[in-house]
């Protein structure tokens, strides 16, 4: 990756599996956001290339890597606070009846989405009228009713005290056992040594290792 004659990245393999959680670490300017842009389509490869499954990939914006199951939730929640929980879920992808949005359907999609997650809240409410914590989850939500396959979360637990972060992890576990490849970036050691089991270490955008977190 280069802006320019510069490169944000310089020769980095990396590779997230189903079923882990992959934690990114270095300082700042390693090379950590570019990284996880290019991942989820936000920003395109200017060299080097993305696979899903073995099979190249060209993400040129956020809606291609979430139609390939590629989501993200970062600490800044980009949901619609003025909106319900289940319009927030089906944002973009609404179900319909004779051309009309079926309010019914959706509110029913939004509770078996929210029961996967063992989020008991009302899918009616607004979503801004809900903790940062429940919206994190709502997210997560949005990302696994479109298929799933990977999923970014950057630094999610700034914002949240230990009990959120409890519920988050549970979440975490949950999505482990579904088979999602996880990619955790978090500036706490001990959560990273928690929930990860891989880090990858990157540092003025080239690779300096890939570990075991029980190494």
């Amino acid at each position: 990756m280069h802006f320019g004659a510069d490169a944000a990245l310089d020769q980095v393999d990396f590779r997230a599996f189903p079923g882990e959680v992959h934690s990114i670490m270095g300082e700042n300017g390693a090379g950590k956001s570019t990284l996880i842009k290019a991942v989820t389509g936000a920003l395109p490869l200017s060299t080097g290339e993305l696979r899903l499954d073995g099979v190249v990939r060209d993400f040129r914006t956020p809606h291609d890597a979430l139609a390939a199951g590629v989501s993200s939730v970062y600490q800044e929640i980009d949901l619609l606070p003025n909106l319900s929980v289940a319009e927030n879920i089906a944002l973009g992808r609404e179900p319909r009846r004779r051309g009309l949005i079926d309010w019914r359907a959706m509110r029913r999609q939004a509770r078996e989405v929210l029961a996967e997650l063992g989020v008991d809240i009302d899918p009616t409410g607004l979503l801004g009228s809900y903790s940062l914590a429940v919206q994190q989850l709502v997210a997560i939500a949005r990302a696994i009713s479109a298929d799933l396959r990977v999923l970014v979360l950057d630094e999610p637990t700034s914002s949240l005290d230990a009990d959120e972060c409890a519920e988050l992890f549970r979440v975490i576990g949950d999505l482990k056992q579904r088979g999602v490849a996880m990619v955790f970036i978090s500036h706490f050691l001990d959560q990273v040594y928690e929930v990860c089991d891989r880090v990858t270490v990157l540092r003025d955008g080239k690779l300096i290792g890939d570990y075991l977190t029980t190494e």
